[in-house]
Order: structure tokens, then C-alpha cells, then sequence
């Protein structure tokens, strides 16, 4: 299925993505997540580069236009790039535009990287849809990548573009984004719909936006697999009790005690 199809949510009576789940957790809430499932936000321009780079190192995606523009001032780019997001493109100014190529050009040179979206042996934008046994809900992911099988152990990538790829800025991104949920929500569902069993590696590949455009591959350990874990059945768990009862919460319904951070309170605590 296309991608909008897949995010306008194709299961009859609605089902959980991972991306949904960490809405309803802390820094989101379940009212928050209603709210955003029936009013999607409009695609935003700084998420571009990263769609384009998605499509040249995956395959398939929107279209990749250049605009003819240094900079996104002029009257003329800006009606030049609207009119290609209503026809679904996704305008890049030219230096953009070599960007994402670039990055495509360095990924395929990465020896491991190159092998994990490896186009004979696999198939990009892959939907997984099952049913959570202790709830009843339904689950869905889609796969950046789905390796074939019967090649060993399978390792499924998700690529994902970053202005740092060190290891200490992947970990707090990782720590930021709930990377650790999305580990385990994928694995999740190869191993419930017998793409793989508990064996299945999930790793990320992530790639700098900036020049040499370097690229990382990392897998969570096992602490932050187990935290993933925990975290999505929480997660689980009130989204089934919120269609069960049709109440979606927001953060609090009374006064909440409100501490400050560790490092306001070492600041100013003498």
C-alpha cells in the first residue's frame, strides 16, 4: 500500500502504530493522540531532505523535483515549489537537490549499509499489520526495508538522516526520539506474523546531512530493548483501555505537584 494509505490508517476500527503509541506516553498524552489522528499535520519544509534522501537510498517515494533557486526567497521559487507539493513532489532548491544525491551516492558506498537495502534481496516500504495478544488491538509498522528471507539471520534496517552521527549525539537523539519503542515495535511484528522469530536483528542506519555525508549503523542494546518493551506495552495498554471506555485524557485532571529539573535545583539549591 502507498504511504498515505498506510498513515490514513487502513485497519477497520483503527489500529496502533509505534509512532502513535509514543503519543500517548510522556512528553504526548492519549488526548493529544486523538486529537493529532483526526487532525494531521500539513508536511513540513524541513522535513524534506529527508524524504528525498528516504526515496533515492529506498526506491520509491514522492517524486524529487529541483527548483532552479538559490534560496526559497523569491516569488518564483515559492510558487514553484507549491505548485509541485500539490501535484505530491518534493521541491528541493539545487543545492538540495545535489545533497540528497550525494548522500544516496555515499550510502551505496558504505560497505555494510549498502548491502542492507540491497535491491535484489529485498523489498523497500513494507506494511505489517497483526493483533496484540493480551489486548485484542491491532498493531501496525511499516518497514522502511524488508530483507528476504531465508538469507540467515534476518536484520531489518530503518534509515534515518541526522545533522550528527557520533555515537553520543545518535544516543540522545535515540533517548529524544523513543527510538528504543520503534526497536522493538518492528521486531514485534516480524516475529508475530512469522517473518522472523525472537533472533531478528532491527538496526539504524543513520546518515549525516552534512558533507562527507558519513553513515552509521547501530543497534540498541539490550537495557534499551527491554525499556522499548516496556514502554510500548504501557503504551498498549492505555490505547485499549481508551477505546474500550472512548476517554482520552489529557495530563492531568487536578493540580499536579510540579518539580524542577535536577540541574535548577543544583543551581540555585545553596
Amino acid at each position: 500500500m502507498t504511504a498515505d494509505e498506510y498513515h490514513a490508517d487502513p485497519v477497520e476500527g483503527g489500529s496502533l502504530s509505534s509512532s502513535g503509541a509514543r503519543r500517548l506516553l510522556p512528553p504526548g498524552c492519549p488526548a493529544l493522540f486523538q486529537w493529532e489522528r483526526h487532525n494531521p499535520p500539513e508536511p513540513k519544509a524541513h522535513f524534506d531532505i529527508g524524504h528525498a534522501a528516504h526515496k533515492l537510498v529506498l526506491g520509491v517515494g514522492p517524486t524529487i523535483v529541483s527548483i532552479d533557486a538559490a534560496d526559497w526567497r523569491t516569488k518564483r521559487a515559492k510558487e514553484e515549489a507549491a505548485e509541485e507539493r500539490r501535484h505530491g513532489a518534493v521541491p528541493l532548491l539545487r543545492h538540495q537537490y545535489e545533497t540528497v544525491h550525494a548522500m544516496a551516492d555515499a550510502l551505496r558506498a558504505h560497505p555494510f549499509a549498502s548491502l542492507l537495502f540491497d535491491p535484489d534481496h529485498g523489498q523497500p516500504e513494507q506494511t505489517l499489520v497483526w493483533r496484540d495478544a493480551p489486548t485484542g488491538i491491532m498493531r501496525r509498522a511499516r518497514l522502511d526495508w524488508l530483507p528476504d528471507r531465508g538469507r540467515g539471520r534476518l536484520i531489518v534496517p530503518d534509515y534515518k538522516t541526522a545533522a550528527a552521527v557520533d555515537t553520543d549525539a545518535l544516543a540522545r537523539a535515540a533517548a529524544s526520539h523513543g527510538y528504543a519503542c520503534q526497536d522493538d515495535w518492528y521486531r514485534a511484528g516480524c516475529e508475530a506474523l512469522d517473518i522472523a522469530g525472537p533472533e531478528a536483528r532491527f538496526v539504524f542506519v543513520f546518515q549525516a546531512k552534512d558533507p562527507p555525508y558519513l553513515v552509521h549503523v547501530v543497534e540498541l542494546d539490550h537495557v534499551a530493548q527491554r525499556i522499548g518493551a516496556t514502554l510500548n506495552r504501557m503504551a498498549i495498554n492505555t490505547y485499549a483501555r481508551c477505546v474500550e471506555t472512548d476517554v482520552w485524557p489529557g495530563f492531568a485532571d487536578d493540580v499536579t505537584h510540579l518539580q524542577l529539573p535536577a540541574w535548577y535545583e543544583n543551581q540555585y539549591g545553596e
